[in-house]
């Protein structure tokens, strides 16, 4: 399929355009995939059946009179039933509001105020009554929707999805959308304070979509294998909307657990992930080499090496070596059984949402997967920029997609301006305007340069730097990546704004700690063992070597260690995974404070 194939954002005009366009071309071909729990087995739906189902779904929201720009929400894991809600809200000119399915009732609660939802699709009754029970009795909601109950409660706006969709059947009025209206308010999953409402419009997304599509080919053959949550940016637009646009077959994984096995049975050729899930993959090869020979270890290493040599002759950054003739062995000796493993089909992988560890890339790349890193933002729809199979170098982000322009601004600001991005904040003109400067140019928060070639790196974020007292400026982004590359730490914050020295506060893996406490003759499970000093100096031994590359200024002087993770639940991790760096902090001031408070015998 050549780029021209494609189904152009003209050509849309919507994002429910888009669909009615698919449709329109192969209306038999493989839409979605789903696992079908009754008969234990996978299912497909071709693009005119899944047209069939939307017209169910239109005409239940048509019975609930909302007005055209009305907000519904869903807080649905990724499912046929999510994209039927979606295309039929969008042929109605409502506007969706996605949910993580994770994400705490309390910030559920203060989306649904915020975006005045009417309507909310939950998939069982249990959700409903966490939100509830956080939710003003003083409302704007007047239907929830349940999917996986049989029978509805009494009061009035709590429905079963099968009920709701059991309705008398009326002619469907379309409310067509212009390309510039919005289609979806996405919020963000800050890390400090308030999530804040992206607007973004049916030609935000189409556009980015489309102009994604020049950087790498995706075929109607082609199979994507679906688990990052819709909510979230990138597996809406990049997951969602352009397979639709390419043509290709979508398939909603089971769940991240089951994500291995997945993998082996629907074979994908396509996946898009954030780093997390390349970093979990490559951490359970370790731990699977770990527990064999040394032979084999070496083999394995000597792969990676000449799969990642192999790479960067291709790439034309390096001239050819004699150890490449070793390929064809290792291909057949390690590669073939790692590929085996994702599925024996994959040749293309984006990762996107965070930084990509280069220990985890060059495992993949050097095992001859077609690891892709990308760039965006929310409030670019998602995407800026990504690198391309024949230009891609993974210490960038790789170069702008069609249509964005980038510059460098104030203190090495990457700067932005595209048909991607967000037409705003909703209900917040002050963020807006503080954002999107009066040229159109959106302001991004992270610290950038951009090569020759127009390859762009991230070097961090503005507002993350630590001055510590004497002047010196510190990423603690990139300290604490390479914290937790070692594999002992699971996370970790670096902390010293205006303190003589850096401290940090780690959480330890708890696979590892049993033995990293025999090694010390600690009890691992006495409750003092953590605050041993034996282990706090062990750990800041540990970081001065993992640290070795780091300017003398940037080593770690003193460590608060614990083996309780910061997740969703506890209100430390975003829905996408990212540390609430001002929560964690606060949590834990009173250990912060005992770090600070005596600088008698800190290692200098």
């Amino acid at each position: 399929m050549s780029f021209s194939d494609y189904i152009s954002p003209q050509e849309a005009q919507t994002l429910y355009g888009l669909f009615c366009e698919r449709v329109k071309r192969s209306p038999d071909k493989d839409a979605y995939g789903y696992f079908d729990s009754d008969s234990e087995s996978w299912q497909s739906l071709s693009w005119q059946q899944v047209a069939d189902a939307v017209l169910l779904w239109q005409n239940a929201l048509q019975e609930e009179n909302l007005r055209k720009g009305d907000r519904v929400a869903l807080n649905l894991r990724n499912s046929k039933e999510w994209i039927f809600f979606d295309l039929a809200a969008l042929s109605l000119g409502l506007v969706v509001v996605p949910l993580y399915p994770d994400d705490r009732p309390d910030n559920v609660a203060y989306i649904l105020q915020d975006a005045d939802v009417r309507l909310l699709l939950l998939n069982s009754a249990k959700q409903w009554s966490a939100i509830k029970a956080v939710l003003p009795e003083e409302h704007s909601l007047k239907r929830i929707v349940i999917v996986n109950e049989e029978s509805a409660e009494k009061d009035q706006p709590f429905t079963t999805l099968n009920h709701w969709l059991d309705q008398t059947h009326r002619e469907i009025v379309l409310s067509p959308s212009a390309p510039d209206q919005l289609a979806s308010i996405i919020y963000t999953s800050g890390t400090t304070g308030r999530s804040k409402g992206v607007m973004l419009s049916h030609q935000n997304m189409l556009s980015v979509a489309h102009g994604s599509l020049q950087f790498f080919e995706i075929l109607p053959e082609d199979i994507f294998l679906s688990f990052l949550p819709l909510s979230h940016t990138l597996e809406r637009t990049g997951g969602y909307y352009l397979p639709m646009m390419a043509g290709s077959k979508v398939v909603f994984s089971r769940s991240i657990p089951l994500l291995a096995e997945d993998m082996r049975q629907v074979q994908p050729t396509i996946m898009i992930a954030v780093p997390r899930i390349f970093e979990r993959i490559y951490d359970r090869v370790q731990k699977q080499l770990a527990e064999t020979n040394r032979f084999r270890r070496l083999i394995f290493k000597s792969a990676v090496n000449t799969g990642w040599k192999r790479f960067h002759y291709q790439q034309g950054r390096s001239h050819w070596s004699p150890s490449l003739l070793l390929w064809p062995l290792f291909n057949k000796l390690v590669v073939g059984k790692f590929h085996q493993r994702l599925g024996g089909r994959l040749r293309l992988a984006v990762s996107g949402g965070a930084a990509l560890p280069t220990y985890a890339a060059k495992m993949f790349i050097g095992l001859d997967l077609t690891l892709l890193q990308g760039y965006g933002l929310t409030e670019t729809s998602p995407v800026i920029s990504v690198n391309e199979p024949s230009s891609n170098d993974p210490a960038s982000v790789g170069r702008p997609i069609q249509g964005v322009e980038v510059r460098i601004g104030k203190d090495e600001e990457l700067e932005v301006k595209g048909p991607g991005n967000m037409l705003g904040y909703w209900n917040n003109h002050k963020a807006t305007a503080q954002t999107i400067d009066a040229d159109g140019w959106l302001h991004t928060g992270d610290r950038a340069h951009i090569s020759e070639s127009g390859h762009i790196q991230i070097v961090g974020r503005i507002k993350d730097i630590l001055v510590l007292n004497n002047g010196e400026k510190v990423p603690p982004g990139d300290i604490e990546a390479a914290i937790i590359s070692n594999g002992l730490i699971e996370q970790a914050v670096v902390l010293g704004e205006g303190q003589p020295y850096l401290a940090a506060l780690l959480v330890i893996n708890g696979e590892k700690w049993p033995q990293i406490a025999q090694q010390l003759g600690i009890d691992p499970l006495s409750n003092d063992s953590l605050s041993s000093k034996v282990l706090k100096q062990h750990f800041v031994r540990l970081l001065r070597q993992w640290l070795f590359e780091f300017p003398a200024y940037a080593r770690i002087r003193r460590v608060h260690l614990t083996l309780e993770p910061w997740t969703i639940e506890n209100g430390l991790l975003t829905p996408t995974l990212k540390v609430k760096r001002a929560l964690v902090l606060d949590k834990f001031k009173k250990e912060i404070q005992a770090m600070y408070k005596d600088t008698s015998g800190v290692d200098r």
